[in-house]
């Protein structure tokens, strides 16, 4: 996987993959997400980046530790995930977006028709 491509830090790269995976259905609530082992051996990085991403994660409560078991989904972390990226999509990204819109002289029904298209 390539990661020079993002400013951000490469275990929220990982952590934002993990929720990619997570809101495409791949895991679902209580199922085991790969090992720290397995996910650095198939992203070829790391073991401690793979942690940090872990560790970042259990703090959002989207995953949690059973000792000996491993990691798995926190129940009703899909729709956490959504609603964090519905508010930061309308906080950060949307703004820029209608800011280029105004600049280049691109209207709504534009978009919309777009959209639709």
């Amino acid at each position: 996987m390539n990661f020079s491509n993002s400013d951000k830090a490469i275990y929220l790269q990982i952590a934002d993959r993990i929720c990619d995976e997570i809101i495409s259905g791949k895991y679902k609530d209580d199922d085991r997400i790969p090992s720290v082992r397995e996910y650095a051996v198939l992203l070829e990085v790391n073991t401690n980046t793979v942690v940090k991403a872990y560790d970042h994660l259990s703090r959002e409560e989207v995953i949690y530790n059973k000792r000996g078991l491993g990691f798995f989904v926190t129940p009703g972390a899909k729709d956490h995930i959504i609603q964090f990226r519905r508010e930061e999509f309308m906080r950060q990204t949307l703004p820029e977006v209608f800011r280029q819109m105004k600049m280049l002289g691109i209207g709504i029904e534009e978009v919309v028709n777009k959209f639709n298209a």
